[in-house]
């Protein structure tokens, strides 16, 4: 593939970000976008991100800002007959306050997420995990972008029927305006079990082989085939679907686009065919873009044997203004549409209404969720571990009234985001733990079997394993599958620290010419994918699970089958972990069910324990941070 050219570094004044508490990008080193005939932008896992990160310069910008550059992007593809198309694939729920604290969750965002024209939408498996978020899929996203919304594999049990249907169609076929480019296009989500049972996933290796999908990849008359999914773009799911496609179509240009794993990734299955996978949390818009495609021009004339070979190209954009506007070449005054300022003051006034930066306390150093080892001071898991587990629950009536003695688990996954030093506010408390999920107990399970199960949660592979559901944060998961391209970046896990681990973590600008910390992302076409050149962050593996223990008023993170514990012990975990921990437990040989577990704070969240804990012992008097 061709290198792409690094621009000047061009300054173009302070860039007034759109959410009025948004820091102002830091101006970087950009690559251009590698324009062809066919170009795609691309959002994946926003996860409810909608007014970008109040807190990092570097991804600042909000969706008003994304649908202004979209117009002008589109502008510029028409101006030069080329095309653009814009895709999402799925996971824009569950992760912002913007979501998870309106009543009812998703009454802004739906209205927010419509005002973008996206021409091939998906779901994600966070949009089907509640019933009420899989009806809201039926009742808003599907008819606020039919007919782009496809789903290959997704059924519904119809809300107003109760019959079971498609969520929405199976696959689309459209020719592109300018170039009239033919293309099929399908939308899937992976082998997902976790769903409510108001839906129904079918298996990727079921779906290829059914009628309808075997008849649509048999038509001769398309230019391209576009697939879209939540779907990890190195799955044995989008391998299927590859191997199916290519085997009717030995010829036809392919095109992937995936999500799920919260990462920039691209990979190449042929010379023909490639996937791209987008980030996460509004951080990152990928641009892809595709070359030697027939056209309306050519598209009359017989398909030859030999065609020529397509050239793909892909580079993933920091989603800050500086990016936007460079990529545009418009400027503070030139680059704001008026759609665009309208919904940035939606998201503005929906953050106001919802009380986003009501002050819960001042976090007194950052927490990270991967930028640190665990166990470590700068670990947001050594802080759950060592404070605010423990100290919730010895605050609770079975430790209290009863001295009961406890091991409380949560996994690692459930833990979205860091903690930045300052202002923890209620949008910080939503973008850390934005679930539902409530902690829950096993009462009096026997000790020696108790101290068992986190060692089982987090080595007990594949008998821990539920097909589509991981424990661990997805961009840990989407890291130990991608060994080959961050042999430098991965941490060994679960160590005690070593005396230069401050060391390790401290990443020095001068030795990167005073580049920004940022995304230095490794792939199929090898390092030169994303739009701003950064300097590299560390990562390091978390376990699957951690876990504190509350015993006769002491607590602890680690603990040895023969510490000292009476004989029995309460076990607490996350509600969303509670079939592993059952699991966990009959496989020990202890026969425990549902109907033997009880919620351990009756009518909390743990997101409202977390808050609780942060107005206890990081609570101020004043009305800011200092």
């Amino acid at each position: 593939m061709m290198k792409i050219a690094l621009t000047g570094l061009a300054f173009l004044g302070p860039a007034l970000c759109a959410q009025p508490s948004a820091p102002s990008p830091i101006p970087a080193p950009l690559r251009p976008l590698p324009w062809g005939q066919l170009n795609f932008l691309h959002t994946t896992d926003i996860h409810g991100w909608w007014g970008g990160h109040l807190q990092e310069p570097s991804y600042s910008a909000d969706w008003g800002d994304y649908i202004s550059f979209a117009k002008h992007l589109r502008d510029r593809a028409d101006a030069e007959g080329r095309d653009l198309l814009l895709i999402d694939t799925g996971d824009r729920i569950e992760g912002n306050a913007i979501y998870d604290s309106s009543k009812p969750r998703g009454k802004f965002t739906y209205e927010i997420a419509k005002e973008q024209h996206i021409d091939l939408i998906c779901s994600g498996n966070h949009e089907l995990y509640k019933q009420e978020s899989a009806d809201g899929e039926f009742y808003h996203t599907v008819p606020d972008f039919s007919p782009n919304y496809i789903a290959s594999n997704l059924d519904i049990y119809n809300p107003k029927t109760a019959r079971l249907e498609a969520l929405a169609p199976r696959f689309k076929k459209f020719t592109t305006e300018n170039q009239g480019i033919r293309i099929l296009a399908f939308g899937f989500l992976f082998d997902f079990t976790g769903n409510a049972n108001n839906t129904v996933i079918h298996k990727v290796k079921d779906t290829v082989q059914e009628g309808w999908f075997q008849h649509a990849i048999q038509d001769k008359e398309l230019d391209l085939i576009v697939v879209i999914g939540h779907v990890d773009v190195r799955s044995d799911e989008y391998a299927t679907l590859y191997a199916t496609i290519r085997a009717a179509q030995p010829d036809i240009p392919i095109q992937f686009f995936g999500g799920h794993r919260h990462i920039r990734d691209y990979r190449i299955f042929d010379d023909k065919s490639v996937a791209i996978a987008s980030g996460r949390y509004m951080e990152t818009i990928g641009f892809m873009s595709i070359n030697g495609l027939n056209t309306r021009s050519s598209s009359h004339h017989p398909r030859k044997s030999q065609e020529p070979k397509p050239t793909f190209s892909r580079l993933y954009i920091d989603n800050n203004l500086y990016s936007l506007h460079h990529h545009s070449a418009k400027n503070l005054t030139t680059f704001p549409t008026p759609n665009g300022l309208n919904v940035t003051t939606q998201i503005n006034s929906a953050r106001h209404s919802l009380h986003l930066n009501r002050l819960y306390g001042c976090a007194p150093r950052d927490l990270w969720v991967n930028r640190a080892p665990y166990p470590h001071p700068s670990s947001i898991f050594s802080w759950l571990s060592d404070s605010m587990l423990p100290d919730t629950v010895k605050t609770s009536s079975r430790v209290q009234e009863s001295g009961k003695s406890a091991i409380a688990i949560i996994n690692t996954g459930g833990i979205r985001f860091d903690i930045f030093k300052g202002a923890f506010t209620k949008d910080t408390a939503f973008l850390v733990s934005p679930f539902t999920s409530r902690l829950r107990y096993v009462k009096d399970v026997p000790s020696q079997v108790a101290v068992r199960v986190l060692p089982l949660l987090n080595h007990g592979e594949p008998m821990m394993k539920e097909q589509g559901i991981d424990l661990a944060p997805p961009e840990v998961v989407a890291r130990k599958l991608r060994r080959q391209f961050f042999p430098e970046l991965l941490r060994p896990a679960f160590s005690k620290l070593e005396s230069n681990a401050q060391a390790q973590l401290a990443l020095s600008a001068t030795e990167h010419h005073n580049l920004i910390p940022g995304y230095t992302t490794h792939d199929d076409a090898g390092t030169d994918g994303d739009d701003t050149i950064h300097s590299p962050i560390d990562f390091f593996e978390v376990p699957n699970c951690i876990q504190a223990v509350v015993s006769q008023g002491d607590s602890k993170s680690d603990l040895a089958e023969d510490a000292s514990l009476p004989t029995h012990i309460d076990i607490v975990y996350n509600e969303f972990i509670e079939k592993w921990v059952l699991m966990a437990l009959r496989y020990l040989g202890e026969s425990y069910k549902l109907e033997d577990t009880e919620e351990y704070f009756p009518g909390k969240s743990f997101t409202q324990l977390m808050v609780e804990w942060v107005e206890k012992y990081w609570g101020v008097d004043g009305e800011e941070c200092e």
